[in-house]
């Protein structure tokens, strides 16, 4: 299993991040705009710019891992590429589920009114 963290990719670049975001957005029922806010658009247009400054251009880490399961004699089970990857998603992995959960809640967007 190689497990990337995030790399400058299409997948991750800050356009269609935004667009898709905006497309589910566009998509939404009023309930849901009213209770989330405008202010959401700018949470996420932040989180986008964010995400695309900390994404590694190196992909050759990935490709390294791999030629590294393909061609080894004893290969590894689990790659995790990116510091990102090891540092953060590694440990998390071993955390109990609560705890996980309660840190990626501190860190998410919060409706702007209560439901």
């Amino acid at each position: 299993m190689i497990e990337p963290a995030y790399f400058k990719t299409a997948v991750t670049s800050k356009e269609r991040f935004l667009k898709s975001f905006l497309e589910i957005w566009h998509q939404s029922s009023p309930e849901v705009k009213e209770v989330y806010s405008e202010k959401i658009l700018a949470v996420y247009k932040k989180f986008a710019e964010q995400l695309e400054q900390t994404c590694t251009q190196d992909l050759s880490l990935v490709t390294n891992c791999m030629e590294h399961a393909l061609i080894a004699c004893h290969p590894r089970t689990h790659y995790s590429v990116g510091w990102d990857a090891k540092l953060l998603y590694l440990p998390m992995s071993y955390m109990p589920t609560f705890l996980v959960d309660a840190i990626i809640y501190w860190g998410s967007a919060r409706p702007a009114t209560a439901l």
